[in-house]
């Protein structure tokens, strides 16, 4: 992987927050939004191997609410009240669960339609037993080049149906914009919002791969205010504000820069240390993503939502990082944690 920016730069503040973020702080207070983080930070938080590792020291740092994927928590499909119990001893709640292997999440195919919508419904009936008030999706599927239109009619209809059964049960449905996916750029995303049901779908922003993918997560906040139910939270080096300029990024490689001429690489396996010293996402305040003006858009809308703490990747440990993104949040963005 190619370097984006000065590792002395981001290493030299390790574990510290940048003391001018402090005069950027946003007065909070009307927004309604509840914090809770991804555990699925690489090495030491990845995998279902590591999963109640990752609960424990996320509840440690002090977090109180988790979002996690099925792989993780499929285990306890026939006994859930196992990982409620779980949750309740280290004071957490589940957020929600995104899809994963081995689920069917091809949404461009029409022919798997029917085993998409079951498999997720099954997801979504696993969590509603968990309280949780929103499903977060991730796309697969394959889009034949030139008119998308196609792809964009059968993903939509797929998302309407799941969008209006979970409405039925009080719950609502979040497609996430993610690179190197069916659903990445803006033209992706004014395409979808434009042919679902605003009462049945909804956009899910996460700010550092809405921000590689060449969007501005403050214009598309601004833009979509009203489709928006959950933003992941991450930063990216300054120099990809408006779009990934780097090397090839191997497997999160946007279908825009492969356009361009870049190739996606194979990944050598090498130790953590080495493997995640040149990473594309960092911990908030770290990078060029303004979160003082996402947040205040949302406040001056009283928009209720969710803002999950997400870290790919770290050079120190999960823990780590993500008592970062906390005092972030604490310190700067003045949210409740």
């Amino acid at each position: 992987m190619g370097t984006l920016i000065s590792r002395r730069a981001f290493s030299a503040t390790a574990l510290t927050l940048p003391a001018w973020f402090a005069s950027r702080a946003t007065g909070a207070g009307k927004a309604d939004i509840t914090v809770g983080i991804t555990v699925d930070t690489r090495p030491d938080w990845n995998g279902a191997a590591n999963f109640i590792r990752s609960i424990e020291e996320a509840s440690e740092v002090g977090y109180h609410w988790i979002e996690t994927f099925w792989p993780y928590v499929s285990r306890w499909e026939s006994k859930p009240q196992e990982l409620k119990a779980i949750l309740a001893k280290l004071n957490l709640k589940l957020e929600t669960v995104s899809n994963g292997a081995p689920m069917k999440t091809d949404f461009v195919d029409p022919r798997q339609r029917q085993a998409v919508i079951e498999d997720h419904m099954k997801l979504v009936r696993f969590i509603h037993g968990f309280g949780c008030d929103h499903l977060k999706i991730n796309c697969a599927g394959v889009r034949a080049p030139g008119d998308e239109s196609v792809a964009y009619k059968e993903m939509s209809t797929t998302f309407n149906e799941i969008g209006k059964r979970m409405t039925d049960m009080g719950m609502k449905f979040g497609v996430h914009a993610h690179l190197n996916s069916s659903f990445e750029t803006r033209q992706d995303i004014d395409a979808i919002m434009e042919s679902t049901d605003p009462k049945h779908v909804y956009l899910i922003c996460d700010t550092g791969h809405v921000t590689m993918a060449g969007m501005d997560p403050v214009k598309l906040t601004r833009d979509y205010i009203s489709r928006l139910i959950e933003y992941h939270l991450k930063d990216v080096a300054p120099e990809n504000k408006g779009g990934y300029k780097g090397p090839p990024m191997g497997r999160l490689a946007p279908r825009s820069a492969a356009g361009r001429g870049q190739q996606r690489q194979a990944q050598t396996p090498v130790p953590a240390s080495v493997q995640y010293r040149d990473r594309y996402f960092f911990e908030m305040g770290r990078g060029g993503v303004d979160f003082p003006a996402i947040l205040q858009i949302l406040n001056d809308a009283s928009w209720k939502g969710w803002f999950t703490v997400e870290l790919d990747s770290t050079i120190t440990t999960a823990k780590g990082s993500c008592t970062v993104n906390k005092q972030y949040l604490e310190q700067v963005l003045k949210l409740k944690v």
